[in-house]
């Protein structure tokens, strides 16, 4: 395992550039380390990643010193497991709205006595190899205590509900941080389709400043970050509309 580099990234006072990918392609995840990004983001929830493909995905992203993290597909903690197992350094679970599940989120990536996260024998755990986990960590106890420094763990705030239950929430300890979903938070706000609308808009500032003043990280105070699709519908597309009517053979 290496440490973790969103983290690593906010030690040296600046924010993980982080490359999100919402389908499994090793050649961009090369290619996110070839320009500089610190780390690779899985959408699990919308996007499609089997096991074997989170795993090929931690292991190159690894080796050219970029950790990885995702927003699970759910909650549970079997589900949190899987992306844990593989060597994912980072989770956001979507939709929790209440202390209750903030704490069971927190619970499922920590391990004890911090959390309840399960022992592995996959790469997440170093194959559970404990001559490697002796030499490099002093120990099964070293080694959870390592990766729970290096793991993030942030609960992404998109109800009313979960914004009514906020401060249940922020007072989860193994909590790092919180994030949104405006869409989705708009809808729960009796405005499906408007998600900048200002009661939304104001809602998050709340969210965000009370996030900050408990001492948890808000939004994008850790890592900025582009995508796949941010870059085919920007750039690419203005390239398309910039060259669409050039002439042939001009």
């Amino acid at each position: 395992m290496i440490e973790n580099t969103i983290l690593k990234a906010n030690r040296e006072s600046r924010k993980g550039l982080v490359f999100a990918l919402t389908f499994p392609s090793l050649h961009l995840v090369e290619m996110a380390a070839h320009v500089g990004f610190d780390a690779i983001n899985l959408d699990g929830e919308h996007g499609y990643f089997n096991e074997q493909a989170i795993d090929d995905i931690c292991r190159v992203a690894n080796g050219y010193g970029m950790s990885v993290t995702a927003r699970v597909p759910d909650n549970s903690a079997y589900q949190i497991n899987l992306y844990l197992d593989r060597g994912i350094q980072g989770v956001t679970g979507p939709h929790i709205n209440s202390g209750a599940e903030a704490q069971a989120l927190a619970d499922a990536c920590l391990f004890p006595p911090q959390g309840k996260r399960s022992w592995g024998g996959g790469r997440g755990t170093e194959f559970n190899d404990q001559r490697k986990l002796d030499d490099a960590y002093g120990g099964k106890l070293g080694f959870a205590e390592w990766s729970n420094k290096n793991m993030i763990v942030v609960a992404q705030i998109e109800s009313k509900q979960a914004w009514d239950n906020l401060d249940d929430i922020l007072a989860v300890e193994g909590l790092t941080g919180v994030t949104g979903g405006p869409h989705d938070f708009a809808a729960s706000m009796g405005l499906p389709g408007q998600p900048d609308h200002p009661d939304r808009v104001a809602a998050t500032l709340d969210i965000d400043k009370r996030a900050r003043a408990a001492g948890k990280t808000a939004g994008g105070d850790m890592s900025t970050g582009t995508g796949a699709a941010e870059m085919m519908l920007g750039y690419a597309r203005e390239f398309v509309d910039q060259h669409k009517g050039d002439a042939y053979g001009s």
